[in-house]
């Protein structure tokens, strides 16, 4: 028996890191064993994070398995869009100039700012006091 085609990839926003699998289906989405509109609640999250789907025409084509940790539910979103577009890169080459254009392949790497010792937070000094 033939193994079925799978594509792996891995995505990351903030702290959030995303394992996508894409196997050939028919569109159906899973994160964390959950399915999508169930594990994000709001739509736009989901929205987000099936953006290179939408982008490439290829809803329809794969399934996908996504296992996401860290980070809150944003990160995770833009964790599991950067992972589905690379994993669509590793199924067909030629889906790499919209994903490109589109900007899913980039990972966001802006992250929270680390609090310094003497600040209230990571730039809040303490007030100045002449006197």
């Amino acid at each position: 028996m033939a193994e079925a085609v799978t594509y792996r990839a891995t995505g990351k926003r903030k702290t959030s890191v995303a394992r996508v699998v894409l196997t050939p289906g028919v569109g159906r989405a899973l994160v964390n064993g959950r399915e999508i509109d169930e594990y994000f609640g709001r739509e736009v999250l989901k929205t987000i994070a099936l953006m290179p789907l939408e982008t490439t025409h290829t809803a329809s084509r794969f399934d996908i398995s996504a296992n996401v940790y860290g980070g809150g539910i944003a990160g995770q979103a833009g964790a599991v869009r950067h992972g589905i577009a690379r994993a669509l890169c590793e199924a067909d080459e030629s889906l790499r100039t919209p994903l490109k254009r589109a900007g899913f392949l980039t990972r966001d790497a802006r992250q929270v700012e680390r609090k310094k010792a003497g600040f209230h937070k990571a730039r809040k000094k303490p007030q100045f006091s002449k006197r």
